[in-house]
């Protein structure tokens, strides 16, 4: 089943915003764009996680699960100077026991932001 919600940016490519299949659900990569405007948020990595993690939190939502069902996720950022910041942002919309999680730097990400956010959940 695909996602589609308005609560998150729409895709900027040939893909969905999230599929469920077998009892998972697996998000796009989100990155910080406000789904009212169409606009990157402003601000540092901070603000920009906090935005990605927001469009995280809706196709989960819209694929019939919830954050607390999140089982692993994989965050890349810009430059690891900002892995911190963007931990701080990150335990704002997880709990423990804390979803299985990879972070990686990479050289450039869609737009030219700093942060993108993708999940696993179980639904």
């Amino acid at each position: 089943m695909e996602i589609k919600t308005s609560n998150a940016p729409s895709a900027i490519g040939p893909y969905s915003q999230g599929i469920v299949s077998g009892g998972l659900l697996f998000s796009s990569g989100q990155i910080p764009i406000d789904p009212a405007t169409g606009n990157i948020v402003s601000g540092g990595s901070a603000e920009q996680a906090r935005q990605a993690l927001k469009n995280l939190k809706a196709v989960i939502e819209a694929g019939g699960s919830d954050m607390s069902k999140v089982i692993k996720t994989v965050v890349f950022i810009k430059n690891m100077d900002d892995f911190a910041a963007v931990n701080e942002v990150y335990a704002e919309f997880f709990t423990e026991p804390y979803p299985a999680r990879s972070c990686v730097e990479v050289a450039r990400l869609p737009k030219d932001v700093l942060v993108e956010v993708e999940a696993i959940a179980t639904v």
